[in-house]
């Protein structure tokens, strides 16, 4: 009998850890005390950091899991979700609710191939690229310059952009096009599958 690794082993302890840290993350940016925005970015970077960290580990340790495999992806989807979301609302501009509508659209449509190509037992064909990893940590670094800096208006209501929200922005808008470009390579690599004449059903 193949040996199994438990459900609860610590790299799906640490994804836990992350799906748990959403309502926190969530209470830390809407409650009015000082700092609430640099603690929403820090919760926000040390999840970043437990996605890297639990993948490690399930590789080093050998504690890889069909669990840990759906749970991982789910965390980061839900996380990344929720910061964008809150950041539509505070910045309240196309400027950031078009790429924020951009990266959620991509991740459900991309999800969504996924689970088609798993049901053909080709999941392999839309593995995480080395772009989409690129893509990860310009979205993380983003979000967590957006969270971690409260945007000023002027008299008017115009956005004072200081230095670090053009970054942010910039990093964002990078991030924006990495998704488009990681999403048309999944959907290239399935494209011999939507040719198929299949019967349904």
């Amino acid at each position: 009998m193949p040996a199994h690794s438990p459900i609860l082993n610590l790299p799906n302890i640490l994804t836990l850890i992350r799906v748990a840290t959403i309502p926190v993350l969530v209470a830390a940016f809407y409650l009015p005390f000082k700092g609430s925005n640099m603690v929403a970015a820090v919760l926000f970077l040390a999840a970043g950091l437990t996605d890297w960290l639990d993948g490690y580990l399930a590789r080093k340790l050998g504690q890889t899991s069909p669990f840990g495999a759906f749970l991982d992806p789910v965390a980061d989807k839900l996380i990344v979700a929720v910061a964008l979301l809150m950041l539509v609302q505070q910045h309240a501009t196309l400027w950031l609710t078009a790429p924020a509508m951009v990266i959620v659209c991509r991740e459900i449509t991309v999800s969504a191939l996924r689970e088609w190509m798993a049901e053909l037992g080709l999941r392999a064909k839309v593995a995480v690229s080395a772009i989409g990893k690129i893509k990860t940590v310009t979205q993380m670094v983003a979000i967590t310059l957006l969270l971690a800096v409260q945007p000023g208006y002027d008299i008017a209501g115009g956005m004072l952009m200081t230095p670090i929200l053009w970054l942010s922005y910039l990093c964002l808008y990078v991030a924006m096009l990495l998704t488009l470009w990681s999403m048309f390579l999944y959907l290239k690599a399935a494209a011999p599958q939507f040719r198929r004449s299949r019967p349904r059903p």
